[in-house]
């Protein structure tokens, strides 16, 4: 099945296109995106008190918040696909309700391992959820209708990546440290609940018309263990003493290029399981590459902040918190605008969202050279707003852009793809920026704001790598839009 060039509203949307309940399809969605998404960082404030609770080993901790990130990354290819070839609502309802009964389990934990397989079978619930969203504003929205629901979609994926350790430390307040880290997994269960029952009312049932397929198991077990080995030592990075782990990658890009070969067969006589002539719309190669960088650059800021805050200078999880929300709420702002203007502004958007992102948190670092110290969460608020304001340009607009021409009969597998891509970009700048924290700390004897501020630096590049790739998208798009022009004012 090739890639037809498709013009973004046509396609299986037609019939769906007025569905009478699309908008709160839609909010449905967009609430199950916030709890899988916020999962992913409300956990890391509440690792105190589960060490405590539970006496777990620092290994047993790790496990806890890397094996809901692993199991999310590995699922969301294969269950975009199974959206795509049996309908969203079914996948969407199914993983809600999984992702529901996990949190209850993982609440109810009486032990680290307990707790472990809970949050593994969590994350993959996770990654059942969150293409069917992306596939579904493809489905139920055409051409510029599409701005909105993004722009909101990506205000929720802003919003809580950020907002979650100052959830995590609310409901740890209010909970008590004893076993307030429980109500971080039980606060799912009553809007688990009431999300599946909507779903099953306002989600569009399988088109009859659709084309059926299969899953391509060996495509789904290629990708998986490939996507493991690129993970894991990432993951693993402070359990797993030696350089040796290091290998694994190499060995997962091995795999990974043989999952192409695999891929590139099984197209001649079936749907496979990613359509790697995707990558052939220059829209969604590079929006997918952008997403892979900025996620590697701008998720670890939240990692090495609260590190700072809590351990470093001795805030407590609810103020730690409190300090990172001036970069939630100025990207839940410019989200919001960003999916409006996309269309209009195109990839220069998204441009400038990173150049904004870069200058905030070079700010960041200047200003914590020159006043560190406790003074920092009032110091950073103002810089942090302003990459706050930059990212809500960037995620949503390089969403929306990446998927405009992606087919709606792939539009699950595709933003599994791109969220996949969002995952491995985060996981490996916590690794890389994480070590780079952690080894100015220990050169440097406990200098909690010069490691900090190291970490911002290494962000800032990984920024302006990004910024290159959009700079030069922009202005491959500048020369062929020129290039179409002249060609269309030749005489015939």
């Amino acid at each position: 099945m090739r890639v037809n060039p498709p013009d973004p509203g046509t396609g299986g949307a037609a019939a769906t296109a007025t569905h009478p309940h699309r908008w709160r399809a839609l909010y449905v969605g967009v609430v199950a995106s916030f709890m899988t998404l916020l999962d992913v960082s409300v956990v890391n404030v509440a690792v105190p008190s589960i060490d405590r609770a539970l006496d777990a080993s620092p290994a047993d901790l790790q496990w806890i918040l890397s094996g809901y990130t692993l199991a999310f990354g590995l699922v969301l290819v294969p269950a975009g696909r199974l959206g795509d070839i049996h309908g969203r609502r079914v996948l969407f309802c199914a993983g809600l309700a999984l992702f529901t009964a996990a949190s209850a389990l993982s609440g109810l934990a009486q032990n680290s391992t307990w707790l472990i397989l809970s949050r593994i079978l969590q994350g993959a619930a996770a990654g059942l959820v969150n293409p069917q969203v992306t596939g579904l504003i493809q489905e139920l929205f055409q051409g510029r209708e599409r701005d909105r629901p993004f722009g909101t979609l990506g205000a929720v994926v802003g919003v809580s990546t950020a907002i979650g350790p100052l959830l995590g430390g609310l409901l740890i307040q209010l909970g008590g440290m004893e076993h307030g880290w429980r109500w971080v997994f039980f606060v799912n269960v009553p809007v688990g609940i009431v999300a599946v029952l909507l779903g099953r009312r306002y989600l569009p049932g399988p088109d009859p018309h659709r084309r059926g397929g299969r899953l391509d198991p060996v495509g789904v077990l290629l990708l998986a263990t490939g996507v493991t080995l690129v993970l894991l030592p990432m993951i693993q990075r402070d359990q797993w003493r030696g350089a040796g782990k290091w290998l694994l990658i190499p060995a997962g890009l091995a795999v990974l290029a043989g999952f192409t070969l695999w891929e590139r067969r099984y197209r001649r006589r079936d749907t496979p399981l990613f359509d790697l002539a995707l990558f052939r719309l220059r829209s969604y190669g590079l929006g997918t590459l952008i997403s892979l960088v900025y996620f590697a650059g701008f998720t670890a800021i939240f990692f090495v902040y609260a590190l700072y805050l809590q351990t470093g200078l001795g805030y407590s999880p609810l103020a730690a918190g409190l300090a990172i929300t001036p970069f939630a709420c100025g990207a839940a702002v410019s989200a919001i605008a960003g999916g409006r203007y996309v269309h209009r502004l195109g990839r220069p958007m998204v441009a400038g969202g990173l150049a904004m992102v870069a200058l905030g948190l070079g700010a960041a670092v200047v200003l914590t050279g020159l006043v560190p110290g406790r003074p920092a969460p009032f110091v950073l608020a103002l810089p942090l707003l302003f990459a706050g304001l930059g990212s809500g340009l960037v995620i949503t607009p390089n969403q929306n852009l990446s998927l405009s021409q992606v087919p709606v009969a792939q539009a699950g597998s595709a933003a599994g793809m791109l969220q996949t891509a969002q995952r491995i970009g985060a996981s490996a700048g916590i690794a890389g920026i994480g070590a780079v924290f952690f080894a100015v700390l220990a050169d440097r004897q406990g200098a909690w704001a010069d490691a900090f501020r190291q970490a911002l630096v290494v962000s800032v590049l990984v920024v302006l790598v990004t910024l290159v790739i959009a700079v030069v998208d922009s202005l491959g798009g500048r020369r062929r839009r020129g290039a179409s022009t002249d060609a269309g004012s030749r005489p015939g």
